[in-house]
């Protein structure tokens, strides 16, 4: 059987193209610009990490690479453009952020014209306010020949993409795109972030897609921890305040990952002696808004921060209310990042690379859905000609 292949744009420190890589994808191109998360892949390559030696890693802007020289056919085109025009921690000018990424994603889907793609961002593109320019990145995705004219507003060629779509004219490079806002809490991530995905087939392959359905849930972590108390046993904690509340666990869904979870066999980096990537940083400041992750439920969403790690965020709350900021390793286990897998540069540099990546088993659970999909499709031909003979 012939191996996928895949491109891997705003890599970051890794994320998605692990979880691709996972999947079974092989990476033809990897371009990241920035120099720390450059390194991290570099000195993971030199450690042999298996999930990502042999990635041909480019250290450069996205829109100057020369795509002609990327050879073979791709199946897939896959990245998380900067999220901060976005975010809700950003300035929100959307189009009119020059971070805005996504044009550079449709150009590099015309010029390679991959099977399928996945692009990830936050869930601040779905915000009402951003409701018209999300809809036209979704028509740029869907129709990448109908480039955008020199001196056209995006508003005008978004009028001339709808109109195309009308015409229901679908001639040349087209995409059967859809989207949906993830939980990676509900794919096994030990923290409740929300994700949009916008994953887009080749038209002419006529793939059916639906996004993988979740294998975790509240509601089975509840049970655990409520009705049936196996969580505590679990973590060796008296259930002093144990209530038997009746909880319905869900079929066939396992408790969503916790804190205490993740952390489990890490020992206190304050007490204990240091490890890499995993030293005690003092300075932890709650306020209200920021407030800390408990330890008996998924963490917050790690953050980024445009100006160093957010005060409060990335941190936990222990049990008697105190808090310290979760270390490299904790935060890299929070993103199901590997522990053989390292993260470079100072704890705040880290710890903005891991705020930024997408976790490592949500990547993998979309992107095995997506090879799935293109597997079944290369295989129908074969069926049909096994069912004629």
């Amino acid at each position: 059987m012939a191996m996928l292949t895949s491109v891997e744009l705003f890599a970051g420190a890794g994320g998605l193209g692990m979880g691709l890589t996972l999947a079974g994808f092989r990476h033809r191109a990897v371009v990241e610009w920035n120099q720390w998360a450059c390194d991290t892949i570099r000195r993971n390559q030199a450690r042999n990490h298996a999930w990502v030696a042999g990635w041909p890693l480019h250290q450069a802007d996205v829109r100057s690479i020369d795509y002609a020289s990327i050879s073979g056919p791709i199946d897939i085109v896959a990245g998380g453009p900067p999220c901060q025009p976005f975010s809700m921690g950003g300035k929100h000018k959307a189009h009119g952020d020059s971070r805005d990424m996504f044009p550079a994603i449709a150009e590099a889907v015309r010029r390679l014209r991959p099977r399928a793609f996945i692009v990830e961002n936050v869930k601040g593109l779905t915000r009402p306010a951003f409701a018209d320019y999300f809809r036209y990145i979704l028509s740029r995705l869907e129709f990448p020949e109908i480039v955008r004219a020199a001196g056209e507003s995006w508003t005008d060629h978004a009028c001339r993409l709808r109109q195309h779509k009308t015409a229901g004219h679908r001639t040349g490079l087209g995409y059967e795109v859809s989207f949906r806002l993830l939980n990676a809490a509900d794919y096994g991530v030990p923290q409740t972030r929300q994700r949009v995905f916008i994953v887009g087939f080749r038209d002419d392959l006529g793939t059916r897609w639906s996004f993988p359905e979740p294998t975790h849930s509240r509601e089975a972590l509840s049970a655990e921890q409520r009705a049936g108390g196996e969580y505590w046993d679990r973590h060796r904690i008296p259930r002093h305040d144990f209530r038997a509340v009746s909880c319905d666990r869900p079929a066939r869904r396992e408790a969503w990952r916790t804190v205490r979870d993740a952390l489990s066999g890490l020992p206190d980096p304050e007490f204990e002696p240091a490890i890499h990537n995993h030293r005690f940083q003092p300075g932890v400041k709650f306020y209200p808004g920021h407030t800390g992750s408990s330890l008996d439920l998924p963490a917050k969403t790690l953050k980024a921060g445009d100006h160093g790690v957010p005060g409060g965020e990335n941190a936990l709350v222990r049990p008697d209310g105190t808090g310290r900021y979760f270390t490299v390793r904790e935060a890299a286990r929070l993103q199901s990042f590997p522990d053989s897998y390292v993260v470079d540069g100072s704890w705040s540099e880290a710890m903005r690379q891991l705020g930024n990546a997408v976790p490592v088993a949500l990547a993998h659970a979309v992107g095995a859905g997506v090879m799935r999909a293109l597997l079944a499709h290369d295989a129908m031909p074969m069926f049909r000609v096994a069912v004629r003979a």
